[in-house]
């Protein structure tokens, strides 16, 4: 509500032009909360908001606002003024912006940009989308393996000012290779005569520059750091990844997955940044393939028609036993794609996963078929076979939905599929057509159609 409040303060200075005191209340205000009130402007007005910032302060705004608003503000300033906007910000941030930009437009800017800045964007523009190399940065603390503590600390404070973190620093050879790592406070600790190569830590955990960023991100989570050194193929230094990437990479991951598990073709955008005809060109994919596999449920019903004919009670069922078979194979997907998207599962734990989900989809077929046995006799008031039928199916339903829901994604990160495009919406298609199969030979078995 505190926001709400300032936020609306902000505005009523901004519409009754008293732009001196808005510089001023803004300039005491934490940079995110500034982005997070200019992302809620309309264009021109965010637009005003940032020029009456001061120029440092700019700088560091721009690098928390939404994508589309720093496009929008970069191609609005002048060349010089834009690049000196590219100039401040940290390489990474600034590579990820470029990234989404015209060419024209990414020309102009780097020609205008520092030779360092310059230098800096297109060593990270080079690397694979996604890569480990994409998203690190290049602004750290290295440090050579003879230097004394005391030049350490020297060299500390000449580079630290334009360093993403000084926390931790690395310690490199003479052909630049990553040979160990030492934590500033170690060194402000240790005597000033001291070597680095004598107090350094050894044992360093680092990232190749290939590696994928979610695997990245799994990095983070087991080893609790952060910060971590990103090196090539021969072990030398090109620059580190922190945490606060991870975290927009965990949520951009997150939401990736969550709309693939939902058939939903993954938009990079915001929800109410997505035009209708975007989010339309996203959903109609999956919808359309959804829709043709469905027309198999149709054609086993048809096939089945004059057993239909006979028992016509049976028809009252199959809404139930397609839903909860494809309820249960959602929840046996889910429960696997998080397993294998967290490292919890790998190929060689099919055996020990299929042979759980059978033991927990046996434990609620029964449980299922129980109550609904007790359902079918005392309120539907079916006869004992349609109800043994009823019953059956169920069982087996829910124990075939939990073996699709168990494999199917992890034979798709098998053959190199995303684990997540075998979720719910494609897993229920393919339970639903087995439900009714398995349905229709019970009846025709027991009830002898």
């Amino acid at each position: 509500m505190e926001d709400i409040k300032e936020f609306q303060e902000l505005e009523e200075l901004l519409e009754t032009k008293q732009y001196t005191k808005l510089r001023q209340y803004l300039a005491e205000l934490n940079d995110a909360d500034i982005a997070g009130f200019m992302d809620a402007l309309e264009e021109e007005d965010m637009l005003k908001v940032f020029r009456i910032l001061p120029k440092d302060l700019a700088a560091d705004v721009f690098s928390y606002l939404d994508v589309d608003n720093q496009q929008f503000i970069i191609t609005s300033l002048s060349e010089r003024d834009a690049a000196g906007i590219i100039n401040n910000l940290m390489a990474d941030d600034a590579a990820d912006l470029l990234e989404e930009m015209p060419a024209n437009i990414v020309k102009k800017l780097l020609a205008n940009a520092s030779p360092e800045a310059r230098r800096d964007i297109n060593h990270l523009l080079r690397y694979p989308e996604d890569s480990a190399g994409s998203i690190m940065t290049v602004e750290y603390v290295d440090l050579k393996e003879s230097l004394t503590v005391s030049q350490a600390i020297e060299r500390i404070r000449k580079v630290g000012v334009d360093s993403e973190t000084i926390n931790i620093c690395y310690v490199l050879d003479a052909q630049r290779k990553l040979v160990g790592t030492v934590a500033l406070r170690y060194l402000l600790l240790s005597d000033g005569d001291e070597i680095i190569g004598d107090i350094m830590h050894e044992n360093v955990i680092a990232i190749n520059t290939l590696m994928d960023q979610e695997e990245v991100a799994r990095q983070f989570q087991k080893y609790d750091f952060t910060s971590m050194p990103v090196v090539d193929n021969e072990n030398r230094l090109v620059g580190i990844i922190t945490v606060d990437d991870i975290v927009d990479i965990m949520q951009e991951e997150t939401t990736e997955d969550m709309e693939k598990m939902a058939a939903i073709v993954p938009s990079d955008k915001p929800y109410m940044k997505t035009t209708v005809w975007e989010t339309f060109k996203k959903r109609i994919p999956w919808l359309l393939l959804l829709m043709v596999s469905a027309t198999f449920t149709g054609a086993i019903i048809t096939s089945f028609e004059e057993a239909l004919s006979v028992y016509a009670a049976l028809i009252a069922f199959i809404p139930m036993l397609m839903d909860t078979g494809g309820n249960a194979g959602g929840k046996a997907s889910v429960t696997v794609i998080r397993g294998l998207s967290l490292g919890e599962i790998g190929y060689r734990d099919v055996p020990r996963v299929v042979w759980k989900e059978i033991r927990v989809a046996i434990l609620c077929g029964v449980s299922l078929a129980a109550a609904n046995f007790v359902k079918l006799m005392l309120i539907d008031r079916v006869g004992l076979l349609v109800a043994g039928v009823v019953c059956l199916t169920l069982v087996a339903a829910v124990l075939m939905a939990m073996l699709v829901g168990c494999l199917l994604p992890i034979g798709a990160k098998r053959i190199g599929f995303d684990p997540a495009v075998m979720a719910s919406p494609f897993i229920t298609t393919i339970v639903d057509a087995l439900s009714l199969i398995v349905y229709f030979r019970f009846a025709t078995i027991l009830l002898e159609i």
